[in-house]
């Protein structure tokens, strides 16, 4: 697959384009989990450094416990430069004008560059639901005509999730994991991947540091309880996948909740290179144990 087109600014890590648009988006970003359960000092901080560094795609949800609160004040004096995603779980008009409503006043925006359909998983209950009569997509078509909304996409963790939304609806990204080992060892991801390069849809990665599932009893999840799967805890391993991910047409990758991961993809993003060979066979030698690798379900 094809690179996509990348500039670098200086002191700045690499910028992507977004999809068909005329936007330039880091390709790290931040994920609002970041500052999500701290002060709102701290927060602030996080958010500046993040800026000083050159990132400029913001990402956050209202399942994101208390993320919207403390970013939508850390990220005001910066709103104007940076590039701001939100989304909802919500499938029905009603109670997703009423998150959508609640999103823009916490941000501390009167509108969003992206706004997502969240983690569709099923065809029916979530891509269906949300196209259907009263469904979410109304609200937010009518939004994108008043200004509200400049960019639709949606995230999935679902092949045949994703692939049934893009049928359905021209929209302008997905945001989908995108990993060594889901797509090494399972062949989940390409076809979303190859699907959205067809359409001119942004490609925007979810789990390039992960190592698979968590697995049930795990005891290590107490220790990063801000992260939904088993990360990529060895170093090397997880700058390799990363590096992996951003080596395929994506715009960008939203390392996991986690400070240390942040900067560790900081880190490696500000000078990544495809894998060579030999790098690409020490990745492999990560795979999960079991069966605990991204799949379809």
């Amino acid at each position: 697959m094809e690179q996509i087109e990348q500039r670098t600014l200086p002191g700045s890590i690499p910028q992507r384009r977004y999809g068909r648009s005329e936007d330039w988006l880091s390709i790290i970003g931040f994920g609002g989990i970041l500052v999500s359960k701290i002060s709102q000092d701290l927060a602030n901080r996080r958010v500046a450094e993040a800026v000083e560094r050159g990132v400029n795609y913001f990402d956050v949800a209202p399942s994101y416990h208390d993320a919207q609160d403390r970013l939508g004040p850390a990220l005001e004096p910066y709103r104007k430069g940076v590039f701001l995603a939100c989304k909802t779980t919500c499938r029905d008009a009603a109670s997703a004008r009423t998150e959508f409503e609640g999103s823009l006043k916490a941000l501390r925006t009167d509108y969003f560059d992206l706004y997502q359909l969240h983690a569709l998983m099923d065809v029916q209950e979530d891509v269906e639901a949300a196209f259907a009569p009263g469904g979410v997509m109304e609200v937010l078509q009518q939004a994108r005509k008043d200004g509200q909304i400049r960019h639709l996409g949606f995230s999935a963790h679902s092949e045949r999730a994703a692939l049934a939304a893009m049928y359905r609806f021209d929209f302008d990204s997905v945001l989908f994991p995108v990993n060594f080992a889901a797509i090494e060892f399972a062949n989940f991801g390409p076809r979303v991947i190859e699907a959205a390069r067809g359409r001119n849809m942004a490609v925007l990665a979810l789990k390039a540091m992960a190592q698979g599932r968590w697995r049930d009893g795990d005891p290590r999840r107490e220790q990063h309880p801000a992260i939904w799967y088993e990360p990529m805890v060895d170093e090397r391993g997880r700058e390799l996948a990363l590096r992996y991910t951003l080596a395929l047409p994506v715009t960008a990758a939203i390392p996991p909740g986690d400070v240390q991961f942040w900067d560790s993809a900081l880190a490696t993003a500000q000078n990544a290179r495809p894998l060579g060979d030999a790098e690409r066979r020490e990745l492999l030698r990560f795979k999960p144990e079991g069966n605990v690798i991204f799949s379809e379900r």
